[in-house]
């Protein structure tokens, strides 16, 4: 692996600016990260890495194929995933991906998806962890979380990290797509923490912040009694606006 690969130092960028200690997103070993780098593989955040501080070192390269087919396996042992984790290595030198690289792997097989970015950014944690967690998947409070978030989110429920709530993903995100018409860009992991997907790195983290502004607006308007949100048809009417696809686009999302 080299850095002069420039969409390795994308995944770097992205790692980085996630795990900002003034952004609170993650701490520690939290959260992960991937990008895809050719129709066979992408790389992925070691475990046991940190995102902030994340080094060429702490990135393994997968191969799509050793992953996707645990996803219909029905029974697997924790020493079973470890090791197809670990044979899922192009570099055997590569450090073990983290056991939710198979929720990225799958994630990154969607249209238009090379990157994705996960992490327990603090205000939507604050809202997974409360009775408020559907509600804010489902209902949208300004405009801009619309246009950057998406109309709706994926609400998954707790379940164990690796290949069950990479299953989950998988299942809950094909409903929404089938419910809605519609490819999601937030997943929301109950108790858990966030997933965002995009094109590029830069989509992924202009997500991931305004769903965090957005849980910070929700958390401060149920103090005071909210909150009030858009209607459907407001927020089907910003969805819709050609000038909002312009800015979309504008600002690689």
């Amino acid at each position: 692996m080299n850095n002069s690969n420039p969409l390795i130092a994308e995944l770097l960028r992205l790692s980085h600016d996630v795990g900002r200690e003034d952004r609170r997103m993650a701490i520690l070993g939290e959260g992960n990260t991937s990008i895809r780098l050719d129709a066979d593989t992408f790389a992925v955040m070691a475990s046991g890495s940190n995102l902030g501080s994340l080094t060429e070192a702490g990135i393994a390269v997968c191969r799509f194929d050793r992953l996707l087919p645990l996803l219909d396996r029905q029974r697997m042992a924790d020493e079973e995933i470890d090791q197809a984790l670990m044979d899922a290595r192009v570099n055997p030198e590569d450090k073990k991906p983290s056991v939710e690289a198979i929720f990225h792997a799958w994630l990154l097989t969607l249209p238009g998806v090379n990157a994705v970015g996960h992490c327990h950014a603090l205000a939507v944690s604050r809202i997974l962890c409360s009775p408020r967690a559907e509600t804010f998947a489902r209902r949208r409070t300004f405009p801009d979380e619309v246009v950057c978030c998406g109309p709706e989110s994926v609400l998954v429920p707790y379940l164990d990290p690796g290949l069950v709530i990479a299953r989950a993903v998988r299942t809950e995100t094909l409903g929404f797509i089938q419910r809605t018409g519609r490819q999601p860009r937030v997943i929301l992991l109950k108790s858990h923490g966030i997933i965002a997907i995009g094109p590029n790195a830069t989509a992924v983290m202009a997500t991931l912040l305004m769903a965090e502004k957005a849980a910070e607006i929700h958390f401060g308007a149920a103090l005071l009694g909210g909150p009030d949100f858009m209607s459907p048809e407001q927020v089907e009417r910003i969805a819709d606006r050609p000038d909002e696809h312009y800015r979309q686009k504008m600002l690689s999302l």
